[in-house]
């Protein structure tokens, strides 16, 4: 059975290499960047299954990147969960009017409880 590959785009170094390490634990590929330009080049010749997306990065912050992909025919469909730090209700309604699947504060959740997240969010794609 093929892995799913899950996008990690996050700029803070410990974060991404904690989160894409306890996803490849639980079996899947992750692919990691720490900006959009990063997060492009993947997306150019990766398809991954499902994207978790910071809002805070260098450049184009998460909600640019977001709305990109949600504009690219090619890409539009991969479901995004934004982990964030920011967590006001008009950041939250914003990602979700954007096309973010899910919204997550980094601080209300361990990397299980993303991974679950992630989990529950593939399985209801795949129903």
């Amino acid at each position: 059975m093929k892995k799913e590959t899950i996008l990690v785009i996050e700029d803070d170094k410990f974060f991404r290499d904690l989160v894409s390490k306890k996803l490849e634990k639980e079996g899947f590929n992750a692919l990691t960047a720490k900006d959009s330009n990063e997060a492009f080049k993947v997306l150019e010749v990766e398809r991954p299954t499902l994207i978790i997306l910071d809002l805070v990065l260098p450049g184009l912050d998460g909600f640019e990147i977001l709305s990109m992909i949600k504009k690219d025919n090619k890409i539009n469909g991969i479901p995004v969960i934004i982990l964030s730090n920011l967590g006001q209700e008009d950041e939250v309604d914003k990602a979700k009017s954007l096309g973010a699947v899910d919204f997550m504060v980094k601080v209300n959740f361990t990397p299980d409880e993303i991974v679950a997240k992630v989990k529950e969010v593939l399985r209801k794609q795949y129903l």
